[in-house]
């Protein structure tokens, strides 16, 4: 019978964390014990083996040029062109290891990490988009990642079904836009966040079904508005003509005069729709997901992130299963990369049932501990057994794994049940997306275990300085597709800044059929400036704002007429809109100040 709720203390962070009825229950059916770890420090942990976005130049095994590879020379990875990998000229089983009781099971699965092949990239069906990486079915694609069923994009991360669009985050269905964060089946939309449905929207945040507007937000099924205010199309036409869009100088006077409105109006406390019973944000069409972002199809799961491709690239259907991330299947349990049925601590392995502690692998089935294998079952260590062994085996590798567990330079336990230790990763943490939703210093990061890449030293000399590039994309030409563009950012942020960058024919067509300005900083910049316009992957226990006929801060009169009448609204919900609460306190930040809503009062506003 599985008991109440218990209070356990992180062995990593020494916080606190709550196991849930429902979480024993779960681990239970999987004959797995409870973590150790509390669930934020377990995606961390996850997080550090999930390299998106960095390409390394690098040897590639069987040729002399060097490629660009996810894995950098520094990993001690022999890397092998993807194709070649794929191929039958070898196989991984050749090099099976007899498991040594002698020694923890992650000493072992350290040394083979270092003798099997990898693939230099992952980017299946990729048509002229050799620049793309954990990518799927891209045409004539650029700096593409985590992305799929895309055609004619460049500089977009989270990107599905998207054409002819750039410099996109976490949108779905995207045409002929640019600039746009967590959005779907939008077409002809520059510069906004939160747009579904929509057409022709710029500089606009939170709207459904919306045509033709302007600095706007949280409008639904309206046309020809200006922040929010009502236009006929004759004079919505004549306003949008003066304002100048292809102006970079007006492109920042409006996304600031939008973001004013924006802190000005509620906004619901959590991201998504079609959802029933589901905690986290940036959810979408989730059924009983607890703690979860930036997911869609999630069905009785918890502690999942960015599981959007599901069926689409790894198999399975998203149930059942906790602690994924950009993994997805079926009674799956602290996966990274893959999935299938029943997969439990695993990273890069592909269409799989019942396996565990894997790596880079596809098609199989019944491994323990493998890496680089393909269309094999009952293994260990990559060396073939029968069924019966296979079996009798697993078991006494368990029962090793608890009496002689693995101890990281940090001083922490691996026992049976845990991911693999961050040390094992091949890459350094600022590399990965840890450092995009947990950012930390080279100094922090060093003191809590992790590698560090420092940027490497540049080769070339910049002829253009972003300050010198014309106000308007009408005074550009094509001699700018051979400068090389001074990032505006010159290496001074946290944010990877290659310190220039080029513009490329397919962006500057782009550039001047949607009337868009030449951007000032280099794509990695970019990128984290979209990240900036995305919500912590953190919940917190709020009171929904609204105070009766105003919201507490008496900044935004209600519209509509809400179920509490003149008093306080009593709802309560978990949020990732952090409370304005002074730094000093060690939570909340003291510099988000958005009106939080609930669902019931949201909507009152905006339908």
């Amino acid at each position: 019978m599985i008991g109440d709720a218990e209070t356990r203390v992180c062995q990593n962070c020494k916080n606190t964390f709550r196991i849930e009825p429902e979480d024993f229950s779960f681990y239970a059916r999987l004959k797995v014990p409870p973590p150790t770890w509390c669930p934020e420090c377990r995606m961390v942990r996850r997080m550090v083996f999930r390299n998106e976005r960095v390409l390394y130049r690098r040897h590639v095994v069987g040729h002399d040029e060097p490629a660009l590879a996810l894995f950098p020379e520094s990993s001690g990875f022999k890397v092998y062109y993807q194709k070649d990998w794929q191929s039958a000229d070898f196989d991984a089983g050749d090099l099976g290891k007899e498991y040594d009781f002698s020694r923890p099971l992650f000493e072992q699965i350290k040394r083979l990490m270092h003798e099997v092949p990898w693939q230099h990239s992952y980017n299946r069906n990729a048509v002229q988009s050799e620049y793309c990486s954990n990518a799927l079915d891209l045409k004539g694609c650029y700096l593409m990642f985590n992305s799929g069923m895309s055609e004619n994009c460049a500089y977009g991360t989270d990107v599905l079904y998207g054409a002819d669009a750039l410099d996109l985050l976490d949108a779905s269905r995207a045409e002929r836009s640019y600039e746009l964060v967590h959005s779907e089946r939008c077409s002809g939309c520059l510069f906004g966040a939160d747009l579904r449905e929509c057409t022709d929207v710029y500089f606009s945040f939170d709207m459904t079904n919306c045509h033709d507007c302007i600095g706007c937000v949280g409008l639904r099924n309206k046309q020809y508005c200006i922040f929010n205010a009502q236009y006929t199309k004759e004079d919505y036409l004549k306003e949008k003509g003066i304002m100048n869009l292809g102006s970079h100088r007006m492109r920042m006077e409006l996304l600031e005069k939008a973001e004013n409105l924006r802190m000005r109006r509620p906004v619901k406390f959590m991201h998504g729709f079609s959802n029933v019973n589901a905690t986290g944000d940036y959810l979408q069409h989730c059924k009983n997901a607890r703690q979860s972002f930036m997911s869609r199809g999630l069905e009785d799961c918890a502690y999942c992130q960015k599981v959007i491709f599901g069926t689409a690239m790894f198999g399975g259907s998203d149930r059942d299963s906790y602690d994924l991330t950009i993994a997805a299947g079926e009674r799956g349990y602290e996966n990274c990369i893959g999935g299938g049925y029943q997969v439990l601590f695993s990273w890069l392995s592909i269409l799989h049932s019942d396996i565990v502690y894997s790596m880079n692998c596809m098609n199989c089935t019944h491994l323990f501990a493998c890496i680089g294998l393909r269309n094999k079952q009952y293994c260990i260590l990559n060396k073939q057994y029968t069924k019966e062994e296979y079996e009798a085996l697993v078991p006494r590798i368990i029962a090793q794994m608890n009496e002689m567990p693995y101890v990281d330079a940090q001083g922490r336990t691996y026992r049976y049940g845990e991911f693999f230790p961050p040390e094992l990763s091949p890459f350094a943490y600022n590399d990965t997306i840890a450092q995009e939703f947990f950012p930390l210093s080279k100094k922090e990061a060093q003191e809590r275990g992790y590698r560090w890449r420092d940027p490497e030293e540049k080769n070339y000399t910049i002829t253009r300085r972003a300050d010198d590039l014309p106000d308007h994309i009408k005074d550009v030409d094509d001699a700018v597709l051979n400068d090389i563009i001074g990032c505006a950012h010159d290496g001074k942020c946290q944010e990877q800044c290659t310190t220039a960058f080029r513009i490329i024919p397919q962006e500057f067509r782009f550039y001047k059929k949607m009337n868009v300005p030449l951007p000032r900083l280099c794509p990695n910049c970019r990128h984290f400036q979209r990240i900036k316009q995305r919500n912590p992957l953190k919940l917190w226990h709020r009171t929904c704002m609204c105070a009766g006929t105003e919201d507490a801060g008496g900044l935004y009169k209600n519209a509509g007429t809400h179920f509490h009448g003149a008093s306080p609204c009593p709802n309560e919900f978990e949020t990732s809109f952090p409370p304005p609460l002074p730094a000093s306190e060690g939570r909340g930040s003291p510099d988000r100040k958005e009106i939080v809503y609930c669902g019931e009062c949201y909507q009152q506003e905006v339908s």
